[in-house]
């Protein structure tokens, strides 16, 4: 108790006094509380609302500055059960207390190493903010370093899967849905989004709403334009959404419906996890494979940081020796 006394008392003290009165604060509070027991009562009291007041305060912070309410609703969720297991103040929490959850909670749940490094990932940005807006001295997720991960490479679609598809499609609406993921690269969150006014058909191009609001143009081939005026034309409804359900009353067609279409249309055709993001990756592979400049490819995906490119592509390998033989012989 008295521990987590002087703690708060130094979180107080901390925008009045530099390091060295700090330093010489805590020597003489750990000199003056010396022997002295204090009753736990008063600091248990209104335990459950600090904690949750906190992560309120966080998310409200994130929200102002833009995440979309999915990352929003994963931060809520990893943060609320983290400090409902630990269950003691959020500026008692220590380096180990957080050490032994990660570890405790890969154990139980028989998880991934990525989704534990997710998880430390959200709680460093948390007690990053609290330490950021002076509620906590220091983070105690400074001294956990990123969790090592191994590298899965991940598959792409074939010339020949992608063929398979577009021949099996009934529905020139998911002939439409394909062409597009494929030639343009872009997230399935924005292919639902787009509307028919937001196509350009002359320039084979269309502007499409990211990740925090933000705005790029992406460019579909000639195959892709024909199939998706062939695919309005067929249309008898009056919503401004480019994709549809195809049952009455016709409304925009949201993210599920256009994974379970996907995933079906693999499962039919015996072709290993299809799925909308697998265009993402395979337009990035094939794109640098080619010789695109890997800053224009992040672009054209939209990537904030070009790391994350790099992670979607994967080189082939022939295109490495072929490399080798030319600059290095």
């Amino acid at each position: 108790m008295v521990e987590k006394l002087i703690i708060e008392i130094e979180q107080e003290m901390i925008n009045l006094l530099d390091n060295m009165q700090m330093e010489e604060l805590h020597k003489v509070l750990l000199k003056k509380f010396q022997g002295l027991v204090f009753s736990d009562e008063a600091n248990n009291k209104n335990l459950e609302n600090e904690k949750i007041d906190y992560c309120i305060m966080f998310i409200c912070a994130k929200r102002v500055e833009g995440c979309s309410e999915k990352s929003i609703k994963y931060y809520k969720s990893t943060i609320s059960n983290v400090l409902k297991v630990l269950d003691k103040p959020v500026k008692h929490i220590t380096t180990e207390d957080l050490r032994g959850y990660l570890a405790e909670y890969y154990k139980k749940s028989n998880c991934t190493k990525v989704s534990i490094d997710n998880i430390r990932r959200i709680l460093s940005t948390f007690f990053s903010w609290l330490e950021d807006e002076n509620y906590i001295l220091k983070s105690p997720v400074r001294r956990i370093h990123k969790i090592k991960t191994g590298k899965i490479v991940k598959e792409i679609y074939t010339d020949e899967n992608l063929e398979v598809m577009r021949d099996n499609c009934k529905e020139i609406r998911d002939l439409a849905i394909i062409d597009l993921l494929n030639s343009t690269g872009m997230r399935v969150g924005e292919l639902v989004k787009l509307n028919i006014a937001d196509i350009d058909f002359n320039e084979r191009e269309c502007i499409v709403e990211g990740k925090g609001d933000k705005q790029r143009k992406v460019y579909f081939d000639a195959k892709t334009k024909i199939h998706l005026q062939n695919y309005i034309k067929s249309r008898e409804d009056n919503n401004k959404a480019l994709f549809v359900s195809l049952i009455q009353p016709h409304n925009r067609l949201n993210i599920s419906g256009v994974e379970i279409r996907m995933r079906n249309l693999g499962k039919k055709l015996n072709i290993n996890k299809v799925h909308p993001h697998k265009f993402r990756r395979t337009l990035a592979t094939r794109a640098i494979d080619k010789g695109m400049p890997i800053e224009q490819v992040q672009h054209l995906l939209g990537h904030q940081k070009i790391d994350t490119t790099l992670q979607y592509a994967m080189v082939n390998q022939n295109n490495v020796k072929i490399s080798h033989r030319k600059y290095i012989g």
